[in-house]
């Protein structure tokens, strides 16, 4: 049995796709926590074992991980956390005590690069993540972090401007080259980890994309993608944090925010090397012509 969070995510839902694909030449059992059912389509929900509610929450969590093999761990974003140590341990130390409780031998989380760095003290939410993979790990699991940089399909928060004024923003340099990974590529690692647990231990899969990219060279290519000039424009982490604060976010996560894009400038995304074991397949390319021109042009 693999209990699977966030199924209707952006990686939950790529990692349950590739799960039903796959799970059953594998006899494997697949059940989902998710707050709202109807979330799911109707073809998945006929073939997965439901729990309703929070993965927070240690009544929903003892439910499901009730004769669990493995997990897929995933804490949501909080905006509005007190804290980060909140928004991410805090989020999970019911699951912590429900794995040991339920015997749940492997557990994959999704986490972030930088352990190891000199600013990973410093980083905000990812400081953050990596403490929690540390209290997942304390459980006694055998317990595998996805060690991720940032997102392409982060760039879809900004189909509006892209669009509209042809200007691409970060807090990065525009020269500074760093990892990029489309989520379908992280939910394939977390695929082939949860159906194949001959793992034990602890430990990070760092997931790393094909290539390094500067703020420019992403630039460039959406550009060449849409047939139309798209330029990177860098704004102050004073930006990022007005810009944040903006949607709603408490202090702790605009703090956290910060910290982090600062301290991915100054290398954290940067000290993992790059081998066959951490390269990912989708180009930033591919992905934009796949995901971020049909978003633009809709």
């Amino acid at each position: 049995m693999i209990v699977i969070t966030t199924p209707t995510g952006a990686i939950g839902s790529r990692l349950l796709g590739i799960l039903l694909e796959r799970a059953p030449s594998r006899c494997e059992d697949l059940r989902v926590i998710v707050r709202d059912p109807a979330k799911l389509a109707g073809p998945v929900r006929d073939r997965v074992d439901i729990v309703r509610g929070s993965h927070d929450d240690p009544a929903t969590v003892d439910q499901a991980f009730a004769g669990a093999d493995a997990v897929f761990w995933l804490v949501p974003p909080d905006p509005t956390a007190p804290s980060l140590d909140v928004a991410y341990s805090g989020f999970t130390r019911a699951a912590a005590r429900a794995f040991t409780a339920h015997g749940v031998r492997h557990v994959v989380g999704v986490s972030a690069l930088g352990r190891g760095t000199p600013v990973v003290d410093r980083a905000g939410l990812v400081t953050a993540s990596l403490a929690m993979d540390d209290l997942i790990a304390g459980s006694g699991v055998h317990y595998r972090a996805l060690a991720n940089p940032s997102f392409m399909d982060n760039v879809l928060r900004q189909v509006h401007s892209i669009r509209d004024e042809g200007v691409f923003t970060g807090t990065l340099a525009a020269d500074l080259p760093a990892p990029l990974a489309a989520t379908e590529d992280i939910a394939a690692a977390a695929a082939r980890l949860l159906l194949d647990r001959s793992w034990t231990g602890t430990g990070e899969v760092p997931v790393l994309g094909p290539q390094d990219l500067t703020p420019d060279e992403m630039a460039q290519t959406i550009s060449e993608v849409l047939g139309r000039p798209v330029r990177y424009h860098r704004v102050t982490l004073d930006d990022l944090a007005a810009s944040t604060a903006g949607f709603g976010a408490g202090d702790a996560f605009v703090q956290g925010m910060v910290d982090m894009m600062r301290a991915k400038d100054e290398g954290l995304d940067n000290g993992v090397p790059r081998t066959p074991q951490t390269t990912t397949p989708t180009t930033f390319r591919q992905w934009c012509t796949a995901v971020l021109a049909p978003a633009v042009l809709a």
